[in-house]
């Protein structure tokens, strides 16, 4: 919450940085994501400097001060990096990829000022693990962003059900979901209709497994065509380029026959 102080508003939170645009010669338009405000458009001065635009890279995150003159006036940011995540992946270009796409997904579908507790602490998670260690995100990573892109579509109202089958009720044998309802559909209950049907990767049914570059892809498709239809489509906008640039990337190793063997190798 904003607390008074003098004739301007002032608070600070931990935030992510979604993306910075030039402004002017020395300054950036910066979006964030906060916990408690969720979408944060803003101003930082001198962001165009070697320390800013080291700060204000997407996919940090920072201690955030928030400052504006009134409640509806525009919001100046400063802060302090708190962890790095994108220039730890300068020589890994899939993790990197998948950072952008996040990030941008984030900024581009989320509403403003809205609070998005669940969706923040998980973003933070994800990031964060991509940035560890890069050969681990570049094998590991994908499934925890497809899974990611679930929590964005539920938190938008366009939750996914994959617990059990639309025709049936089995929970067990899932192996479509439903363009038309998003719910899940067994193997069984497809029945002539699985050609209509989107393939559900078995990845997506249990944390426990990581699925293969051609399962990454198919979950990529899965999240992409709901994202795409009612997360932008509804909206008249097209799924962001970097989310499309990180589908096209794994469809790319995807077809390499040796990606079964490690995604390490991976350039």
């Amino acid at each position: 919450m904003m607390q008074q102080g003098g004739t301007s508003l002032e608070r600070e939170a931990p935030a992510l940085v979604l993306s910075a645009a030039l402004l002017g010669e020395n300054n950036a338009r910066v979006h964030v994501l906060t916990e408690e405000n969720g979408l944060v458009r803003g101003v930082a001065y001198g962001a165009r400097s070697r320390s800013g635009s080291a700060l204000w890279q997407p996919g940090n995150l920072v201690k955030t001060r928030f400052q504006a003159r009134s409640a509806t006036g525009p919001i100046r940011l400063s802060g302090e990096l708190l962890y790095g995540c994108g220039f730890r992946l300068l020589e890994a270009p899939l993790a990197l990829a998948m950072v952008q796409s996040v990030c941008v997904l984030a900024d581009a579908a989320l509403p403003e000022g809205e609070p998005c507790r669940a969706l923040f602490a998980e973003t933070i998670r994800l990031l964060t693990f991509l940035g560890v260690d890069p050969v681990v995100s570049e094998r590991e990573g994908l499934p925890q962003v497809v899974r990611w892109e679930l929590a964005l579509l539920a938190d938008l109202g366009f939750g996914l059900d994959l617990t059990c089958c639309a025709v049936t009720g089995a929970t067990t044998g899932l192996k479509y979901v439903s363009p038309r309802s998003g719910r899940a559909v067994s193997e069984e209950g497809a029945g002539a209709w699985k050609d209509r049907l989107l393939p559900l990767p078995a990845f997506l049914l249990s944390e426990d497994e990581t699925g293969t570059p051609e399962e990454w892809l198919a979950g990529l498709r899965l999240t992409g065509y709901f994202l795409a239809r009612d997360a932008f489509g509804l909206r008249h906008r097209p799924l962001p380029a970097a989310r499309e640039r990180l589908e096209a990337r794994v469809a790319q190793h995807a077809s390499k026959p040796d990606d079964a063997g490690g995604a390490e190798e991976r350039s």
